[in-house]
């Protein structure tokens, strides 16, 4: 039979599905992304907020081969880690391991047992017996005292930035510079609201207004720093030097046109439509040891394949072809 003569579902059976479907997605998308009054994506703070500090007397002091990292390679706060690694040389002071997400538990796993542990909050509560929060990537593991010491990535790139140069193979270069500190935190504070928790905003928004209000915010902050870079001749936001306000950005940008310009509705214009921005990025994944922390395949998987609620058939898409060039 011609499938033109095939009749389309009654209007009833819309309906229904349609009002099933929603209050699903209306249910999943509260576990997966908290939301306001408004309808706006929420994101819950990190609970482990301790440091790592060459101090007398100090619990926990830099040492080789001490603390740990866990990581997700979709997941761009843990990338930032993996980037402060590259650059500083940490790779044989801090060891990591990969955990990958589990799509219908809604959880990080490990593709081996670590630490009597086979899931990321098996983890978490073995660091705090009882703990009911949420179970993210990055985690700075202490191998001594079998704690998590921190799990907020902005605080663990601070630490990696300057705890261990006494075990880093390019100890010279500082990425949170004393004289530079008040600018980068002014960008921090701009990148984070507007764009690296932005495009979550756009991706999770479950009402048109918050939707429409975190689009808006995201392409005025991109527009400003492709302008700003434009204006001020600069490599990088501080200057002629990468700064953690850069790291901070690059994560989110290198994600932006494979997986937020389509499955997160960031589509008004990719990175590769912005000239300063799109050779910004370039710049960064040409630094040494940078390009080896992007898998933008495991992006795809991650995102596509795993986010349920924005993805229902979990198909991955092929493209797009990014135009990026590794330094090496």
């Amino acid at each position: 039979m011609s499938t033109r003569n095939k009749k389309l579902p009654s209007e009833l059976v819309i309906k229904a599905g349609k009002f099933v479907w929603t209050k699903m997605w209306q249910m999943m998308m509260q576990n997966l992304a908290p939301k306001g009054e408004n309808g706006a994506y929420i994101r819950p703070e990190s609970q482990f907020r301790n440091w790592i500090k060459r101090q007398e007397n100090h619990i926990y002091q830099p040492d080789e081969q001490r603390y740990h990292l866990y990581v997700g390679t979709g997941c761009p706060w843990a990338h930032r880690t993996l980037v402060v690694r590259a650059i500083k040389g940490l790779e044989a002071t801090l060891p990591i391991t990969i955990v990958k997400p589990a799509g219908d538990r809604g959880i990080w796993v490990f593709s081996e047992i670590e630490r009597g542990c086979q899931t990321l909050p098996e983890l978490y509560n073995l660091a705090k017996p009882g703990y009911q929060g949420r179970c993210t990537v990055p985690v700075l593991w202490d191998n001594q005292t079998q704690t998590i010491v921190n799990n907020e990535s902005a605080e663990i790139i601070i630490m990696l930035n300057s705890e261990f140069n006494q075990f880093a193979k390019h100890p010279e270069l500082d990425l949170y510079p004393e004289d530079l500190r008040a600018e980068i935190e002014q960008w921090n504070e701009k990148i984070y609201h507007t764009v690296n928790n932005g495009v979550y905003r756009c991706g999770f928004a479950q009402t048109q207004l918050a939707y429409e209000t975190a689009v808006g915010e995201l392409f005025t902050t991109l527009d400003e720093i492709d302008k700003f870079l434009k204006t001020n001749a600069y490599t990088y936001l501080c200057g002629d030097k990468i700064t953690l306000a850069d790291v901070r950005l690059f994560t989110t940008l290198l994600r932006f046109d494979v997986v937020y310009y389509g499955l997160f509705k960031c589509n008004l214009r990719r990175i590769q439509d912005y000239e300063n921005l799109s050779l910004y990025l370039q710049n960064i994944y040409e630094l040494p040891g940078v390009a080896e922390t992007c898998d933008i395949e495991q992006i795809k998987q991650d995102y596509y394949g795993n986010l349920f609620p924005l993805n229902p058939g979990g198909i991955i898409p092929i493209g797009p072809e990014l135009k990026l060039v590794s330094g090496k």
